[in-house]
């Protein structure tokens, strides 16, 4: 998991720097306290392309840390549709962000978030020039999402 969500996008990063690339976006995760100790790999992994971003990217890196990704997903002829279970929980969840501050549960509180709205946030991000740099968490990816 270290290599597919650290290694891969550190290259990735260091490639699009060195090529002379201005804005680079990059969908890393929420955190999730416990459950990053239980996927550390893929954490630890995320954590380290964000902090190459950072070194590489100073005034155009912009960091989206969503929650669960919902959307329709295909497994061969088969869609889930996982906004059955996400969008009600968004709706719910986004109102609740006090509640994120809560030791060991707060984190699995954080709301899910629609694939189409990251996906938006992340165009924006690639081409304004005037969306700040920097970590955009779940609220945020939310609110972004909202401006046309």
């Amino acid at each position: 998991m270290y290599k597919i969500n650290g290694t891969s996008n550190i290259n990735a990063i260091r490639a699009a720097a060195e090529k002379g690339v201005k804005r680079f976006v990059y969908i890393s995760a929420a955190d999730f306290g416990l459950v990053n100790y239980l996927l550390q790999g893929y954490y630890e992994g995320k954590r380290a392309a964000e902090a190459e971003l950072l070194t590489k990217f100073t005034y155009g890196g912009v960091i989206l840390r969503p929650g669960f990704i919902y959307g329709t997903r295909q497994v061969g002829s088969m869609k889930i549709p996982l906004g059955l279970i996400g969008s009600p929980l968004e709706m719910v969840l986004q109102h609740a962000k006090p509640l994120g501050r809560l030791p060991l549960v707060g984190p699995l509180l954080t709301p899910p978030v629609n694939v189409t709205a990251v996906a938006k946030v992340a165009v924006r991000a690639a081409i304004d020039p005037v969306f700040p740099p920097g970590i955009v968490d779940v609220h945020g990816i939310l609110r972004h999402s909202e401006r046309k």
